[in-house]
């Protein structure tokens, strides 16, 4: 390579790192003040011990943020959910699907939070990261506790709801705040996968709720050219901010590069971790932008896009799901059969 071109590469990689160093986001790799936490190894899903499993499994990420997974027994789907304790208001991002029975295992979680904290009560916001039933069918149990431990303030999935509970006026480009009490969240709209959807993000921890909008899995879009806008967005939205984890509702992709579980697996033994970087953000929404407007299936190393108009079930699809779903519950003592 001749001197000038050489010095040329040298000079470019020069700026390249310099870039890097310049959208660091802390001095020093210490976790720059985020509380730090840990996610499963393996979740009991990945196993088959029918016997063994509780309706919800519940993860302490760290002292003040846990995550809870609906047992595949009660769903195939799994949905997972989220709830953040502040110094004044715990919340509750959605109340998972039918035969979920979340509130012993909620109220399992919030007395021993209390017990913890020497404390009598708190507040319990209820909210959801979008309006799908798999994620909302909860509620009506949840704000049936009337548990004086932890008052119930129930958030409707609608878009009028949340915005006069969160204080949005302009839906879906304002990006609002929600004090916990030394804990901010920013809640941000992402509709698109419904119209409905929130995102969520925690500043002490860097943790960012994405919902059905990323996960490692199926990604249905049901209003593309919103969904496509949000993502770009939310994209927006991420840039200076530390992120540790996107969390997403479900995980239905297999630890094989483009393979997902078919619609309907109980058991995942070999399934994706659930957190995926941020990049990933950026790669759903350079996928998204590369469509021009043209709406396709794309399988992509982690999830996969699936525009309504190509891959989302239609209720007799649906149907046969539940029914596969039934016969694997009816083998469910011996996996084998």
């Amino acid at each position: 390579m001749p001197n000038s071109l050489c010095r040329n590469a040298i000079f470019a990689a020069a700026l390249c790192l310099t870039s890097s160093f310049a959208r660091a986001q802390f001095p020093q790799p210490d976790g720059g003040g985020l509380e730090r936490g840990v996610l499963p190894a393996r979740w009991l899903s990945q196993g088959n011990k029918c016997m063994e499993m509780p309706d919800w499994q519940i993860h302490e990420y760290n002292k003040d943020f846990y995550i809870l997974r609906q047992s595949p027994y009660t769903d195939f789907e799994k949905p997972l959910i989220f709830l953040f304790f502040g110094k004044d208001k715990a919340l509750l991002a959605d109340t998972g699907s039918a035969n979920g029975n979340l509130a012993p295992s909620l109220k399992i979680v919030m007395d021993r939070w209390l017990a913890r904290n020497h404390r009598t009560s708190i507040p319990l916001i209820v909210t959801h990261t979008h309006s799908h039933e798999d994620h909302t069918w909860g509620d009506k149990a949840v704000q049936a506790m009337n548990d004086p431990a932890f008052p119930v303030t129930f958030v409707a999935s609608d878009i009028e709801a949340q915005k006069k509970f969160y204080g949005i006026k302009n839906w879906p480009t304002d990006v609002v705040q929600y004090d916990l009490g030394g804990r901010i969240l920013d809640i941000v709209p992402i509709p698109g996968h419904t119209h409905e959807d929130l995102a969520f993000y925690d500043r002490n921890t860097g943790v960012l709720l994405t919902g059905d909008t990323l996960y490692p899995g199926r990604i249905f879009v049901e209003h593309f050219a919103e969904f496509q806008e949000s993502v770009v967005r939310l994209v927006k939205f991420t840039e200076g901010k530390p992120i540790a984890h996107t969390l997403g509702d479900h995980i239905e992709q297999t630890t094989t590069p483009f393979l997902d579980y078919p619609e309907g697996t109980l058991f995942q033994p070999d399934e994706h971790e659930l957190a995926m970087p941020v990049g990933s953000l950026v790669e759903l929404r350079d996928a998204l932008l590369s469509m021009n407007g043209k709406p396709r299936r794309l399988a992509m190393r982690d999830f996969s896009i699936y525009p309504m108009e190509f891959g989302l079930i239609t209720r007799e699809e649906r149907k046969h799901v539940e029914a596969y779903m039934k016969v694997q519950k009816d083998h469910m003592w011996d996996p084998q059969k």
